[in-house]
Parts: structure tokens; sequence; C-alpha cells
């Protein structure tokens, strides 16, 4: 019967509460100008105290069940509304004019509440009211509607209908407002998800975001593969470098670093000055063998990498030579979230973590140094050198460590790779990682690079 806008468990929205009151107050203008009219009825009077005293008593009901779900709160008012039609057509005596309004009312407000299913529902429940009441009243039907009462119910039901329309609009107007400050506020957390995601791991990141880690103090068990590396020689180098280039030198090689490792689908742990500390098996694990096999993978292509950084940086006037030494291991680690509820580190520690840190300063300049657990692994695919036992800082036992000396498919009797460096030449060419619309070019270059060479006299 009239328009039940959204029904709060708590309070009931004001606009529900008026367009109910100017709903009823249709009814009661209705029923008024019969009675001026038919003269004085009880039963008319009593429909016009009860339309006027009804919403009232509808917003106590309300406020008195808070728990009410809303949508059960909607469909019982529906329910009562569609009843309530029915016999006030009934009591009318069937006239046409507010009978159609009545009906056009119920109608309006369902559609609004629920769409075409809850019309269907209203008009229903109109039929069934106007059935009961007819049993009880027997009232005579007299289709036709005096000028007065035809004009009262017109006027009031268009009245409710604008109220209604106007209230509509404002509230399209005030939605449209949400939406754009729901848009920008959209925009910001982007924006502000964008940036702290730099302070994550991709990985650590996108698993957070889509709820399979809890941001909480919590750690598990896991078998993972560990990887530091550092520069070898860096320290003394930023002594003898400024520090804005210094700065520079350093983002460029974590930067390339971090490339490489994401492209391998390393998890980055933490940037501590030039060294770096990576791990594979968390939040996405291949399992443990092709976990370790991509680590070292990554090792390799770093070390490969790092020909192409030292060309750049001679260009640039840095002539120390400077090498990437690394350490990896695999077992057992703790990984989670560590420190205090108001600050987490998402890492790891355990003992492969010592063991990969003194692995990696163990190693010589340009060197990968791995475990027996680790070798086991990856021998498959990467060729290794015997190294022996060292004894490691940390550890009563000796630990028997290998060399990484490369891919095995790189390694054979057709090597698909040639390198070569020199002072002022670096060349690495991978020809299974060219593809066949790169390759005219990168033969062009090759041979204008020696056409500049054996023209060129050196001094």
């Amino acid at each position: 019967m009239i328009l039940n806008s959204r029904v709060q468990p708590v309070k009931p929205p004001l606009e529900g509460f008026h367009s109910r009151v100017i709903a009823y107050l249709c009814v009661a203008i209705t029923f008024s100008a019969i009675i001026f009219e038919q003269g004085f009825n009880a039963i008319h009077a009593g429909v016009i105290v009860y339309a006027l005293l009804y919403p009232h008593l509808v917003r106590l009901l309300i406020n008195r069940f808070r728990n009410l779900q809303p949508f059960h709160s909607r469909l019982a008012l529906l329910g009562i509304d569609g009843l309530n039609t029915g016999i006030f057509i009934t009591l009318c005596a069937f006239a046409a004019v507010p009978s159609m309004v009545f009906i056009l009312l119920i109608s309006f407000s369902s559609i609004i509440i629920g769409g075409p299913v809850f019309m269907l529902t209203g008009w229903l429940l109109v039929l069934l009211g106007v059935i009961a009441s007819s049993a009880i009243v027997t009232p005579q039907v007299v289709l036709h509607s005096t000028t007065l009462v035809a004009v009262s119910s017109l006027l009031s039901g268009g009245a409710f209908t604008l109220i209604m329309a106007a209230f509509v609009y404002r509230q399209g107007r005030t939605l449209a407002q949400a939406q754009k400050v729901i848009s920008a506020e959209q925009e910001k957390t982007a924006r502000l998800a964008t940036s702290l995601s730099k302070y994550l791991s991709p990985q650590v990141w996108e698993s957070i975001f889509t709820g399979k880690q809890s941001v909480q103090l919590e750690t598990r068990r896991k078998k993972l593969t560990v990887f530091f590396s550092d520069i070898r020689g860096f320290t003394e180098l930023a002594e003898e470098m400024e520090a804005e280039a210094l700065t520079d030198l350093l983002n460029n090689y974590l930067n390339e670093m971090s490339r490489i490792a994401l492209q391998y689908g390393g998890t980055i742990d933490k940037f501590i000055g030039d060294c770096v500390m990576i791990f594979f098996g968390d939040p996405v694990s291949q399992g443990a063998k092709q976990d370790a096999e991509a680590a070292v993978s990554m090792a390799i292509a770093m070390r490969k990498h790092m020909k192409v950084l030292r060309q750049q940086w001679r260009s640039k006037g840095i002539t120390r030579p400077l090498e990437i030494r690394m350490g990896l291991s695999t077992g057992y680690c703790t990984v989670g979230n560590f420190g205090a509820n108001t600050r987490m580190d998402y890492t790891i520690i355990g003992r492969e973590v010592n063991l990969a840190s003194r692995l990696e300063n163990a190693a010589e300049a340009g060197e990968i140094l791995i475990p027996h657990e680790t070798y086991s692994l990856v021998k498959d695919l990467i060729m290794c050198r015997d190294k022996g036992q060292i004894n490691v800082k940390g550890f009563s036992k000796p630990v028997q460590i290998y060399q990484i000396v490369g891919l095995r498919r790189d390694l054979g009797a057709a090597p698909s790779f040639v390198e070569h460096e020199m002072p002022g030449f670096s060349m690495y060419l991978d020809t299974s990682g060219i593809r066949n619309y790169d390759k005219d070019q990168i033969i062009k270059s090759l041979e204008q690079a020696a056409r500049k060479l054996r023209d060129k006299v050196i001094l």
C-alpha cells in the first residue's frame, strides 16, 4: 500500500515513515469524502482513525523488534498493506476510482520493494483481503464514484506519487554522489595499495589480498630453498664513490636482481645493503625439487646478468670488477609473520637460513655454493662440482658443499650460449632464448660490431 523503503533493524528510515503516513493519509482523505457525501458511518470513521494511527504503530513496533531482519520486515509489512488494501476496497463498496488508486499505490510500493514478483504477491494479498472482508461485511457493490470521492482519491494519490517521485529523485542524486565518493576512495585505496605493495613480495601481497594469508602473528613449518647473495668488493667501492652515485648503482643492481627473482618465482624477503635474501616454496610452491631447481636456475641467471651490469657500470666510469657471490640451502624452515601486532615482518627463520648465509660468505667472486640437500634435488638439471667439506660457523659438523657450474643443457657438446668478457667488451648470447623474428636484427648488430672493431686502429 505504501512505499516501504529499506527498514533498518535499529531505526526505520525517516522517508519510509513519511511515505507510509502519506499513503495512509490518502485512504483517510478518501473515506472522509465518503462520509461527507454519505453521512457518518462508524466503520468508515474507524478506517479513518486506523489509517491515521497505523503508520505510527508500525514505527513503534519496528523500534521494539530491532533484531528483525530488514527483508523480513518489508515482507511482513507488504503482507499487511496488501490485506489492508483489500479491506479498504471492500469498505468503499468497490468504487472504481478509489479502488484503482489503492491498487496503484500497493503496486507502486511492492515494485520498489521487490520488483514484479512482489507486485504479484501484493495483488494476491489484495484479493485475499477482498475475499475475507467481503465474507464478513457483505458490502453493496457501487462501482460508480461520486465526483468528490473520485477527485479526493485522485488528488491524494497523485500527491503521493509526486512526493515519492521526488524522494526517488533525491535518492538517485544521493546515490550518484555516494558513488562518486566511493569511486574516489577506491582510486585512493588502489593508489595506496600499489604504493604499499612495493614493501612486500608480490606473492605475499597477493596471498594477503586474496585471503589466503591472514594478517596475524602465525607461523608454519615448510620445506624451502633459501638464497643469499651480495656483491664482492662493494664495501671498498662504497668508500670510493659519492653517496648519490653509489645509491643509483645499488638500486639498479637490486632492481635487476629482483626482476630475475620474480621471473623464476622467488619470494623476495629483504634487502640489507647489497645483500639479497630470497626463498622458494612459500606462499606458492611447485614442490621441493622444482623449487630448488628454480632457485639455482635463478642464481645462474643472476650470475650471467652481472656481465651485462658490469659493462653498463664501466660505461659510467666504474672500473672495479664487481662480482656477485651466492649461497643456497634447502630444508625445513619456520615461515610466517614475526614481530608485534602493530608491526609484522613476513620472513623465515631456521637452520637453512643460517647455512645459506654462511655459504654466501664462504663463496668466492662469481661462485654459487649449495649443500648436499640442495645438490640431491638439482643434480639432474644442474652441473655441480664437488668442493668437499668445510667448517661452517654455528654448525658442529663439517658441511658437504658443491659449486654450481651451470645448466646441463648449456654445457653439452653444442651449448646454446656463447659468452665472453674483457675490458671494453662484454657479450652473452643465448640462442635458445632468441625469437625467430629477432634473429636478423641480432646478426646485423654483430656484423656492425665486427666491422667497427676491424676498422678501428687500437693504439
